[in-house]
């Protein structure tokens, strides 16, 4: 394998612009995932069927169907149908957000299902309503126990941006097929990719390990 080094060096700026981006893609998806996540989580956990039923179905369309086919419905449906044009940045981060909103809905409803039901008994003796029990008693015992699945997620989130380049979206895959499309040359591309998103993903375990004990030390 003849690798050159020197289309790796020549496309290094491209690489990073687009490292950077797909970050940015990644945090934005992770915030309004969360925001999605905790509004359909706590809705899924209604006592009542009327009310459950959108969320549980929700969950079950954005969790059983691909990621890339929701890409593609959101940058040539979607946002066309809100905007009157499509915007690759703004429909990789709805499909992402939207996505990514599923996954942790469950994840939400599992740490709150995990705090004993006497937390919540005990804060509402005590005069709290449901909401102030749920927001200081519930929620903050809750989110230690969340920090791991959320911080897969995050890490599933980086490497799920990559579909963005299907829609033209500027992230780190984008570049990378740009080069191999100038080139004719896959090894210098993708291996170059590759290893980006194997640095970015490995900080990212290392600094929710470390958030994760230093929370349990609390």
């Amino acid at each position: 394998m003849d690798f050159r080094f020197d289309l790796v060096e020549q496309y290094m700026p491209y690489f990073l612009r687009g490292t950077l981006i797909t970050i940015e893609f990644s945090i934005l998806g992770i915030i309004f995932g969360t925001i999605v996540g905790l509004i359909i989580g706590i809705g899924k956990m209604s006592e009542n069927r009327v009310i459950r039923f959108p969320f549980v179905w929700y969950i079950n369309f954005f969790r059983g169907t691909p990621l890339f086919v929701q890409i593609l419905l959101v940058h040539f449906a979607v946002i066309p149908t809100l905007t009157g044009k499509t915007n690759a940045f703004l429909a990789l981060v709805v499909a992402l957000s939207i996505n990514s909103g599923a996954y942790i809905s469950e994840i939400f409803r599992a740490g709150i299902q995990s705090i004993d039901r006497g937390q919540m008994e005990a804060a509402r003796s005590l005069g709290m309503t449901h909401r102030q029990a749920m927001r200081l008693v519930i929620l903050p015992q809750a989110v230690k126990r969340m920090i791991p699945p959320l911080g897969n997620e995050f890490i599933v989130l980086i490497k799920d941006s990559s579909l963005g380049a299907v829609i033209a979206a500027p992230e780190l895959m984008y570049w990378g097929r740009a080069m191999q499309g100038q080139y004719y040359r896959p090894w210098e591309p993708y291996l170059t990719v590759a290893l980006i998103y194997f640095v970015l993903t490995l900080l990212l375990t290392y600094l929710v390990n470390y958030i994760e004990r230093r929370v349990s030390t609390e």
